[in-house]
């Protein structure tokens, strides 16, 4: 993105030069544009351009009149190339007045003033087919005249401030909708088993690539500017979503492994005390064979309470990441729990924060002073 605009017109100029007073018949005298230089015409050049270029296809597209009292009417089709220093904090939702500066070159306000024909509002006319542009839209323009200062004097200089307003769509499609998309898709991982760690590592981790392309993709048609716009801090806080939901995971299968680790400690010792008990029953029957039928039945009913038996799953189940292990510790994460209501509503809030705050806001730019330039 270049700060400049282009943009093609037809310059108008009129002026009074009392030697070129004539009578007769003819009120208007329509001259070849050829006669433009056998007669004095002002030196107006723009201020701001960076490229000018006038049309000569097939012949110069200028026209030239004179009037019975000496008004002489100047017109000629330009193509001009001017600056337009834009302050992109809003952007893509930023309006921009672009100013274009035109003046007498060598001549001072004591020798030439310039003035608008037709008033502030009428002396610049845009036709209906020109308002809507590719990717802005005038909504209008400011005319004022001004008096620039300089060492070598004061200059009568005209100014116009075409204000643009940018429009949304192109960037809504391609970068503000997949950013929306790729952070609910990383908060699918949520309803994932916890026991599914290799599905829910993937889907973060390509969640934060995607963010991570988009965000590198939607700052390649912006300036190389030192302040973050509107667009870099949606992608910022989406980029924060989506790391969130891979360091929520992390945390989930932390805690689970802590939980795992608690189970099988408790397993191991419950074990143990389980086993102490076998081997006092045994010392027992040994000290007294008599009782011998009935301490076999009491062990053989304490093994038969020890020893649960195990559910047996299919093979086809077994094998799948979406079944636990161990079915003691299956369950939906209390983190998760959480997440999937906090994640959302977060989300959801700063959404119509941001679009409440730049949609209503004013972020035309305010028209500059030349001397600021």
């Amino acid at each position: 993105m270049e700060m400049e605009y282009t943009m093609d017109m037809f310059f108008r100029q009129m002026w009074v030069d009392e030697r070129l007073k004539f009578e007769g018949p003819i009120e208007i005298l329509r001259l070849n544009n050829m006669m433009v230089d056998k007669i004095w015409t002002p030196d107006t050049f723009f201020r701001n351009s960076k490229k000018s270029i006038a049309h000569n296809m097939t012949t110069p597209n200028k026209m030239f009149r004179i009037m019975q009292n000496g008004t002489v009417f100047y017109t000629m089709r330009l193509t001009i190339s001017a600056e337009c220093p834009m302050l992109l904090h809003d952007f893509p939702m930023d309006g921009h007045a672009c100013p274009l500066y035109f003046g007498s070159y060598a001549y001072t306000n004591r020798e030439i003033v310039y003035t608008w024909r037709k008033g502030l509002e009428a002396s610049v006319d845009v036709p209906p087919e020109s308002i809507s542009l590719l990717q802005y839209d005038l909504v209008g323009q400011t005319l004022y005249s001004e008096t620039y200062k300089i060492h070598t004097g004061h200059y009568s200089v005209q100014v116009v401030h075409f204000r643009l307003q940018r429009k949304l769509g192109y960037y809504l499609i391609q970068t503000y909708v997949p950013l929306i998309m790729v952070v609910v898709l990383s908060q699918v991982g949520f309803w994932i088993n916890k026991e599914s760690v290799p599905a829910r590592t993937v889907a973060g981790i390509t969640t934060v690539l995607t963010m991570t392309t988009l965000s590198i993709s939607a700052r390649e048609c912006l300036p190389k500017v030192s302040y973050a716009t509107a667009m870099d801090w949606f992608i910022a806080v989406c980029f924060a979503f989506v790391a969130s939901a891979l360091i929520e995971f992390a945390a989930v299968n932390y805690f689970a492994t802590l939980q795992a680790v608690q189970f099988h400690r408790k397993k191991r010792k419950m074990s143990r005390q389980s086993d102490s008990v076998v081997t006092t029953a045994s010392d027992d029957e040994a000290g007294t064979p008599d009782s011998g039928s009935l301490h076999s039945f009491k062990q053989q009913r304490s093994n038969s309470v020890i020893s649960e038996p195990e559910q047996r799953l299919p093979m086809f189940l077994q094998s799948g990441s979406a079944i636990p292990a161990n079915m003691h510790l299956a369950g939906t994460s209390p983190i998760d729990s959480y997440s999937r209501v906090l994640f959302p509503l977060a989300f959801g809030s700063f959404n119509l924060f941001y679009w409440f705050y730049y949609l209503y806001k004013d972020t035309m730019e305010k028209p500059r002073a030349l001397m600021n330039l």
